[in-house]
């Protein structure tokens, strides 16, 4: 994962140097979006490992985005060297400064390709406990700079349905044995107390309509063939029996208790991980599937639920590594009835290696292209000898965005991070399943820390709002030392934005070339990341 030694755990944190931290004039009502951007308050935890630190008076922000007046560009840019989301602008040239002897990425809009629906990252048991231990005037720091017009905009959220492995505890919404009515169904505290204020919040924040959409983990434990939540159990029986009916029901009734609180859902997974046992503790709560009995309960049982329900929410399958497709696909797409009632499917970013994109993600996408393709979780810090969190480390960032830019090249439609907030250990995470989040939280102190994680995911969910397509991307040549990672897209507004990934430890420079503007001549620093926008007209 790079970042060396600059892992941090409770106790083991050395603040090297934090930069002053900038004062506003008057402290702004909490509840209100202060003018102006502001910029981040340093802090390093080793060499080049620098984090963003916000607390109840003072967080780092972002001016609206205003579009460049047509025949000029704006520029954002982070680096490792500490820049973060810098803004710029600059003019298009009539002809490229040096042709032919630098790299060149040439667009075409005529060359559409998947839409977009969007960016974002999950709402765990822990997230939610996290934010809420921070005093009032920081929690709303922290979701203004997820969610406003002054941070980086998520559109997307996922949720838990019931415990994950993030959560304080096992529990479910049913623990009666033998109610197939579902009669005893309930919230949980962690819902009713945490998860759906903290929804309203970061929706009252958000001028994009954010798309929630909600993953089960495990089902009550009667339903389940260790009869536990914790640990690797199937469901019992078959599809089409009381246990798969009751438990396609049991999505519906959650469908039912957040519309109470007037939160709806644009969809919901059929399980999360279904074949987690390749990368999880044997204690992690999951109820198993093979791709042929995910389809069985689709076609018999939940879609039919679904479909049945008051709810719009569409359904995603898979919800695990993309080693699976696109077998998992053709078992459920492939077949008529299961193409029907499933919109999408969804992928985890954790065995990526193993496969490439073209043999899983390109290939699904061929098969089947109505049927969208989502990543709905990645982190770092997982089955690490080193401490889960690394504070600052840059090398994580760059892992996202390379993940983002791969996988948006290859036909999906967004990318879903894992916790919105953890603690300087990764959790809380009941069995000690920790983790790298964007956002880290020392409550001790009343603050969280920005990770450049955070500003990598900023540079796609900010720029490339819902709706966007990919458009055509041309580059000139390929080099070990000069090659660039890039995607392109066209937003609903028609401007157009390029993103620009270099992961070397030296400067390259490039030219952009847009047939119908002209030409960009510029540089990507060392290890940095750029979003560039303009307008065509």
């Amino acid at each position: 994962m790079g970042c060396g030694g600059s892992g941090s755990t409770p106790g083991q944190v050395v603040e090297l140097w934090q930069g002053p931290v900038p004062k506003p004039a008057a402290a702004p009502h909490p509840a209100r979006t202060p003018p102006g951007a502001r910029p981040c308050s340093p802090k390093y935890f080793g060499r080049d490992a620098m984090v963003c630190v916000c607390n109840a008076t003072y967080c780092d922000t972002l001016d609206p985005v205003v579009l460049p007046a047509p025949g000029t560009y704006v520029k954002y840019e982070s680096s490792k060297a500490g820049k973060r989301l810098e803004r710029s602008e600059g003019s298009f040239q009539h002809d490229p400064e040096t042709p032919g002897t630098r790299l060149l990425l040439t667009l075409n809009v005529s060359s559409l390709y998947q839409h977009v629906k969007g960016f974002g990252g999950s709402l765990s048991d822990a997230a939610a406990l996290n934010i809420l231990a921070l005093s009032p005037p920081a929690q709303d720091n922290l979701l203004r700079s997820y969610f406003s017009k002054s941070g980086i905009e998520y559109n997307l959220v996922r949720l838990p349905m019931a415990c994950s492995d993030f959560s304080v505890r096992p529990y479910s919404y049913d623990d009666v044995p033998h109610d197939y009515e579902l009669k005893h169904f309930r919230l949980a505290e962690e819902d009713v107390k945490m998860k759906i204020p903290l929804l309203h919040r970061a929706s009252a924040m958000s001028r994009r309509p954010l798309s929630l959409y909600a993953s089960p983990w495990t089902s009550p434990a009667w339903m389940k063939s260790n009869g536990d939540v914790r640990g690797k159990g199937t469901l019992k029986g078959q599809a089409g029996d009381k246990y798969h009916k009751t438990w396609a029901n049991y999505f519906v009734k959650f469908l039912d208790e957040y519309a109470k609180h007037n939160v709806t859902f644009w969809a919901v997974t059929a399980q999360n991980e279904p074949l987690a046992a390749l990368l999880t503790p044997p204690q992690f709560p999951t109820i198993a599937f093979t791709a042929l009995q995910q389809r069985d309960f689709v076609i018999h049982d939940l879609g039919p639920a679904l479909a049945r329900s008051p709810h719009p929410t569409r359904l995603i399958i898979l919800d695990d590594q993309r080693i699976h497709l696109p077998h998992w696909a053709k078992a459920i797409l492939g077949n008529a009835t299961g193409a029907r009632y499933v919109a999408g499917v969804g992928v985890h970013w954790y065995l990526d290696s193993i496969v490439p994109a073209s043999c899983s993600l390109d290939a699904t996408h061929k098969l089947f292209p109505d049927h969208f393709l989502l990543y709905t979780e990645a982190c770092s810090g997982f089955l690490t000898l080193r401490s889960s969190v690394s504070l600052g480390c840059w090398e994580r960032g760059d892992h996202y965005s390379h993940s983002i830019l791969t996988v948006l090249n290859h036909f999906v439609a967004g990318w879903t991070d894992w916790n919105l907030a953890l603690d300087l250990e990764g959790g809380p995470n009941w069995v000690k399943n920790y983790v790298d989040s964007p956002v880290i939280v020392d409550s001790s102190k009343d603050v969280f820390y920005k990770q450049p994680m955070f500003y990598h995911l900023g540079h796609f969910s900010k720029f490339i709002p819902e709706g966007s397509r990919r458009v055509g991307l041309h580059s000139s040549r390929r080099c070990l030392l000069c090659q660039l990672e890039h995607v392109a897209a066209l937003r609903p507004d028609g401007t157009l934005v390029l993103v620009v990934l270099n992961r070397f430890g030296l400067d390259v420079p490039f030219g952009i070339q847009d047939p119908a503007v002209g030409f960009i001549n510029t540089v990507a620093p060392a290890n940095s990341i750029q979003t560039y926008l303009w307008r065509q007209q």
